[in-house]
């Protein structure tokens, strides 16, 4: 005859909505910054106590990674959407009208998580800093090599340097972050963007 035994206890479900709370907690890294964002602001927001942040998103690094990465595959997925455009400059106008759009969203803060969030780490917050510079290198090299593969194609004038285009796209998309922190208007940042445009090579 078989013993029968009670099935193992499952554990405690999750009182609370995962993806919620991080878009919570992304909007407080936002405004604030990483350092600037405390425990008690991220609890607060998300509507969890501190056990169970720890337990869902580990320490506050941790969560800071989670929340980059949900940033970068929402708010920022302009970006990535952007370097599929069929020429060169259309890939650097939609990136630049990309973050040019990002103040008429009511819903978010001002600015960008990944400039704002570098901004705002001290010496303390050293490892965030080398993440978020990591996540900027990323892009930087990501629209290089589109914009190789555009000289490659006679899509840009040979003499013009990839690295060097690259680098001034990310320079002024990193001046409108902190211009739209700043409280810069869409239209404002578009005029920006139509601006750097005209110092793009032609052909």
């Amino acid at each position: 005859m078989k013993s029968e035994t009670a099935p193992a206890p499952r554990g405690r479900p999750r009182g609370f909505d995962p993806d919620a709370a991080l878009d919570r907690a992304m909007h407080v890294f936002w405004a604030k910054g990483y350092e600037g964002a405390s425990l008690s602001d991220l609890t607060q927001a998300m509507r969890i106590n501190r056990p169970s942040l720890y337990a869902a998103f580990g320490n506050k690094e941790q969560l800071f990674r989670k929340v980059l990465d949900r940033y970068m595959n929402g708010p920022l997925a302009y970006f990535g959407k952007a370097l599929g455009a069929v020429k060169a400059r259309d890939v650097v106008e939609q990136i630049f009208l990309g973050a040019a759009n990002m103040p008429s969203d009511p819903r978010t803060p001002a600015g960008c998580l990944v400039v704002q969030g570098a901004l705002a780490c001290g010496d303390a917050a050293g490892s965030v800093r080398k993440e978020i510079g990591a996540r900027r290198a990323a892009a930087k090299a990501a629209l290089r090599r589109r914009l190789q593969r555009a000289k490659r194609e006679g899509d840009l004038p040979s003499n013009a340097d990839p690295a060097e285009l690259s680098h001034y796209v990310m320079t002024v998309l990193h001046g409108m972050a902190v211009q739209g922190a700043d409280g810069a208007s869409p239209d404002q940042l578009r005029r920006v963007a139509q601006v750097a445009l005209r110092a793009w090579p032609k052909r």
